[in-house]
């Protein structure tokens, strides 16, 4: 390891999201419009291309891998790509994010190429709410995904869940994580849609969560988290039966603790999810430039991340860029 990724508020870098495509099968509110149009696939890393930014940056620190999209199942034979990326020197782990509706047809190949921490959207069970948020009716196939993942071998599957009011019954999750031994992550509903919906008083606080789970008779106490960067606070059963995560974006902001930078499918390195600026490595990629160039450009937009993305200040500023473009 040639050094590590520190910024100016002394948070270390060791965690890489990776984007491969802003292609997604479902149209969900919080992420992304209905009508939209999708980067040519000449405009996206190639998986060649990917790989040898992973080993730059695992040169400087990153041990930690994440893929996701759009739908990361939409790239054509990603499972090439987690092959390649397992292999990379430093890398100790690499996860991924999927809606689930090309699990069936999909797990056996992920689980063979090396994978084995896979994290499934689940916004809600309810066939009508997750029409309305997803845009298409599809919770059948997502639950068949959800199984078809167990089955094949993952052990440790967890289910993600957008947190809003009116559409999120935290009950209904929990229960059926605890049933089937999932591990449930509530996120807080962020201002990243493209359609304006989102507001202060649509966010279903952790403190809410906590409160429904309290008064259905099923409470959970906080635990000490095994990765203190990790951006959700980790929670038990009381009674004993497994545990869920709550990542409370926007009420407890955890940016002092934050280890994370991004790549979009389109070449652009974020060093924040709300980043306001991008850093271009897809252009030096293509055009020939050393991994000491590349480094530098990593080391810089490293050093220039914010202390925080300011959601609850009236500094804020959206950014251009919808979750889907953006990678989750």
């Amino acid at each position: 390891m040639k050094g590590e990724l520190i910024d100016r508020f002394g948070r270390r870098h060791n965690n890489l999201r990776i984007s491969v495509t802003d292609r997604c099968n479902l149209r969900c509110t919080y992420c992304m419009p209905e009508d939209v149009s999708f980067q040519p696939h000449s405009h996206l890393l190639s998986f060649e291309e990917i790989t040898r930014f992973a080993r730059i940056a695992s040169d400087w620190g990153v041990d930690k891998l994440r893929l996701t999209g759009g739908e990361p199942l939409m790239r054509r034979e990603v499972y090439k790509l987690i092959e390649m990326l397992t292999k990379v020197p430093g890398i100790k782990d690499v996860g991924f994010t999927t809606n689930g509706l090309l699990l069936p047809e999909h797990a056996s190949s992920l689980f063979d190429a090396g994978l084995r921490r896979i994290n499934i959207s689940l916004d809600t069970l309810d066939r009508e709410q997750f029409l309305q948020v997803a845009r298409r009716d599809e919770l059948d196939r997502v639950l068949k995904g959800i199984e078809a993942a167990r089955v094949v071998g993952f052990e440790r599957i967890k289910i993600n869940a957008v947190a809003i009011k009116g559409v999120t019954n935290v009950v209904s999750l929990a229960t059926f994580c605890r049933e089937y031994g999932y591990e449930l992550r509530f996120i807080e509903f962020m201002p990243l849609e493209a359609e304006n919906i989102w507001s202060r008083q649509g966010v279903l606080s952790a403190d809410e969560i906590l409160q429904q789970l309290a008064s259905a008779g099923i409470p959970a106490e906080p635990v000490q988290k095994d990765d203190p960067s990790a951006p959700a606070d980790e929670y038990r059963y009381v009674d004993g039966k497994g545990r869920l995560g709550i990542i409370a974006s926007v009420t407890k902001p955890f940016c002092g603790d934050c280890n994370r930078i991004r790549i979009t499918a389109d070449g652009k390195l974020r060093n924040c999810l709300f980043s306001l600026d991008e850093l271009d490595i897809k252009t030096p990629l293509r055009n020939g430039a050393t991994d000491d160039v590349i480094a530098e450009l990593l080391k810089q937009s490293v050093a220039g991340k914010w202390e925080g993305h300011q959601i609850n200040t009236v500094h804020f500023i959206r950014p251009t860029r919808t979750m889907h473009s953006i990678g989750g």
